[in-house]
């Protein structure tokens, strides 16, 4: 039986008796369809996991028991910051989710030059409400144990404004223009590595200068065009082949 996963978003510890938070208890049962005494998975994000069994099915209050802690070694050891530019639908959804499976520590949706998304504040909750969940899930999926910090939806220069990097911080932005390589980076992974990923069409000249005035660097990877849903994806993977932990 494959490692039923599920995040509880409440205090864990070896020996705790508790009901399933709903939208978890409805997976359980209804997706699921465990039965009392089946073993499950629960994480809260704390870093830990927390393997436990199922004691009753009912639909209205499903409990478990935690049987014990485990503290597997998951997170990259590198210390990843995607700055997605705006894409829209399923194009973010889909960024979101394989980003987070990819180890990265913070996602920032930013709006740029080009981007066509626009978002009000009402908008712009939900959907952050929407991508926290779709990161909650890959978690679930590939057994991370610390979620990834999904950030409101700002503004490009607002967020590179209140951000001033440490003396470890490395920024780069992808560029088809770009002189450096990732295998040519030398990423130590005791610093902070900031992606900066611009929408369809690439970064406008505002951004690029809003960027270079902020100590972005320009990464090629290599001499095809790639989509915004490609091109940070396929960033973070090289990333982790070279210098992390693939």
């Amino acid at each position: 039986m494959r490692d039923i996963r599920l995040f509880a978003d409440v205090p864990l510890q070896t020996g705790l008796e508790l009901p399933l938070p709903a939208g978890a208890a409805q997976h359980a049962l209804r997706v699921l369809r465990l039965k009392p005494g089946d073993p499950l998975t629960l994480f809260n994000g704390d870093g830990h996991q927390y393997p436990a069994r199922l004691l009753t099915a009912d639909p209205r209050v499903a409990r478990v028991r935690i049987e014990t802690v485990e503290s597997p070694t998951r997170e990259s050891p590198l210390r990843l910051t995607l700055l997605q530019s705006l894409a829209r639908g399923e194009k973010m959804d889909w960024i979101v989710q394989k980003a987070s499976e990819l180890g990265v520590a913070r996602i920032v949706p930013v709006s740029t030059e080009r981007s066509e998304v626009k978002l009000d504040a009402a908008r712009g909750e939900k959907r952050l409400e929407h991508w926290r969940a779709i990161a909650i899930a890959a978690c679930e999926q590939c057994g991370r144990n610390t979620l990834p910090e999904v950030e409101a939806p700002v503004t490009l220069a607002a967020w590179l404004d209140a951000h001033a990097p440490s003396p470890s911080t490395t920024r780069w932005m992808l560029h088809p223009e770009g002189a450096i390589r990732p295998r040519e980076l030398g990423i130590d992974a005791s610093a902070a590595t900031e992606l900066a990923v611009g929408p369809e069409g690439g970064f406008g000249e505002t951004d690029l200068a809003t960027l270079r005035a902020h100590d972005c660097r320009a990464l090629t990877l290599g001499p095809r065009i790639l989509r915004t849903e490609t091109a940070g994806i396929a960033a973070l993977a090289a990333l982790q082949a070279l210098y992390g932990d693939f």
